[in-house]
């Protein structure tokens, strides 16, 4: 075999590596993240659901999504009580408590939205709700047997909306491992992105990120890819290994960009997202709980707070 041929051959072997390859990284209990990355077709999307102005945008989003890959949608109510008194009468139960102090008009608005998406037609819509539980931990159960998650990014100005942790989206992804879409408050939101920006960083939520969206870069017209590093001066703009991965997928139509300084690299992401007209972002999510309380990374949380069109995260 020539030099060259081994060449090619490393590189290959490097890019399985990179993104995560099922039967090796299962060789290699240290590196084995907690949800294992699965290349599979979407045919189970979940949609998070409330009593927000911007539930029907969302449960839309999900609709066009199921039905363009032909999977079953579930949407699933999940809110939290106002409030809950500090001394339970005689024979409660916390599950009780907390139902008994959710909004009824906004679980009526819910489902009467699952009910309209019933007719919206090419879909099968189910619904679940929460009843009692904690939301956070009870919807990242529910996420586990989903190809996709459809989140909220939270609205500051929605009042209505404060009946949802204010971390529920990433506490969400990052306690479930699933995939999500996470759709804007504002901004344009389209199920079929025809420019789409991947933030990569040689991590297993970046991987898990990239593994996710091949459906949506498949898809694509322009796949634009800038990775984020200590060193910006790196003469590769991307690792060697990743441009031939995406080739495998059938993904040719790559525009690389110069290296992201990571300490930055929020704001630079939403930035080149809208120089380059992206309407999807790809990228992980990190976060980890300190004292009880979810930490989110800073990039993560930059794109969070601040995005005009959907991100497709992961952990």
């Amino acid at each position: 075999m020539s030099r060259r041929a081994c060449t090619h051959l490393l590189i290959q072997r490097n890019a399985t590596a990179a993104i995560g390859s099922y039967s090796e990284w299962m060789l290699q209990p240290d590196s084995v993240p907690r949800h294992q990355i699965v290349m599979t077709p979407i045919r189970s999307i979940l949609v998070h659901l409330d009593g927000s102005t911007h539930a029907e945008a969302r449960l839309r989003f999900a609709h066009h999504l199921a039905r363009r890959h032909d999977a079953v949608l579930t949407a699933l109510f999940a809110v939290a009580p106002q409030y809950l008194p500090l001394l339970p009468l005689k024979g409660d139960t916390l599950a009780s408590r907390m139902a008994g102090r959710i909004d009824p008009g906004h679980r009526a608005h819910a489902y009467e939205l699952v009910l309209r998406a019933r007719t919206w037609g090419d879909v099968a819509v189910d619904w679940l709700e929460l009843q009692g539980e904690p939301v956070i931990p009870s919807f990242a159960r529910r996420a586990l047997s989903a190809d996709l998650l459809v989140l909220g990014q939270r609205d500051p100005r929605d009042a209505v909306g404060f009946d949802v942790p204010g971390d529920l989206t990433e506490a969400v992804i990052i306690g479930g491992g699933r995939p999500a879409l996470v759709v804007p408050f504002a901004g344009a939101a389209t199920p079929a992105p025809k420019t789409v920006l991947v933030a990569w960083k040689s991590t297993p939520e970046c991987a898990h990120a990239l593994t996710a969206s091949l459906p949506f870069l498949r898809a694509a017209s322009q796949v634009h890819l800038v990775c984020a590093s200590d060193n910006v001066d790196e003469a590769f703009p991307a690792p060697v290994e990743l441009i031939p991965y995406l080739h495998l997928h059938g993904i040719d139509h790559v525009h690389e960009h110069r290296r992201l300084d990571d300490s930055g690299a929020g704001r630079a992401i939403l930035s080149l997202a809208s120089e380059t007209a992206a309407d999807l972002i790809v990228m992980g999510c990190y976060g980890h709980t300190r004292a009880r309380e979810l930490v989110l990374g800073g990039a993560s949380r930059a794109v969070l707070d601040s995005m005009c069109v959907p991100v497709l995260m992961a952990h």
